[in-house]
């Protein structure tokens, strides 16, 4: 029979799965730079980039502590998330549309990651791994303050911004139906039979 794996063993598991997600994150952060309009956004994803290349640095510390070889295991979650970033890309929107979208899908990025640190600060601390667990706290508050910083961008104009302009396409849509009805003749009266 084959010996049952601990909470350690799904703590590795993880910590590898984490280990690949940022991995993917910082080839997909490029991309996400150079489509964003907003000069906000675009610093705001270029420093998360520099954060994030530290963070795949803090991961190797935490293995190095376990006296573990720093090794990805695949993400299938990760590689999702950043798929349905990338779908955004072959949008047709607006800029400030994709500038929006762009903030949708790194806060999805990001609440996947806060989830992933989350679980593994906890188990650190109950596995004893004291040095793993203030290290990988570190990383976790950083997630968060990227995640606020995301929604103050978001909230600071570009969500605005994108219903405007959305608003602007359905007022001339409005416009044009108000201009119809001016030039033909007054319209008929609806019989109430059918």
């Amino acid at each position: 029979m084959a010996e049952m794996g601990t909470l350690h063993d799904a703590f590795l598991d993880e910590l590898r799965d984490t280990y690949d997600a940022e991995k993917q994150l910082t080839k997909a952060l490029p991309k996400m730079v150079k489509a964003s309009t907003s000069a906000a956004l675009r610093d705001a994803f270029e420093a998360h980039l520099e954060e994030t290349r530290q963070q795949v640095e803090r991961l190797e510390q935490v293995f190095a502590s376990l006296d573990e070889k720093a090794r990805g295991k695949h993400c299938d979650g990760m590689e999702g998330i950043i798929e349905e970033g990338q779908a955004i890309l072959e949008e047709d929107f607006d800029e400030t549309t994709t500038d929006a979208c762009l903030i949708a899908a790194a806060q999805r990025v990001e609440h996947y990651e806060m989830a992933a640190y989350g679980t593994l600060v906890a188990w650190a601390r109950v596995l004893e791994h004291t040095e793993a667990a203030d290290l990988l706290q570190e990383t976790l508050d950083e997630e968060k303050a990227a995640d606020e910083k995301l929604s103050a961008i978001a909230e600071g104009g570009i969500n605005q911004a994108a219903a405007d302009a959305a608003h602007e396409g359905e007022d001339e849509g409005d416009q044009e139906a108000d201009d119809e009805e001016e030039v033909g003749a007054a319209p008929a009266k609806r019989s109430s039979r059918r």
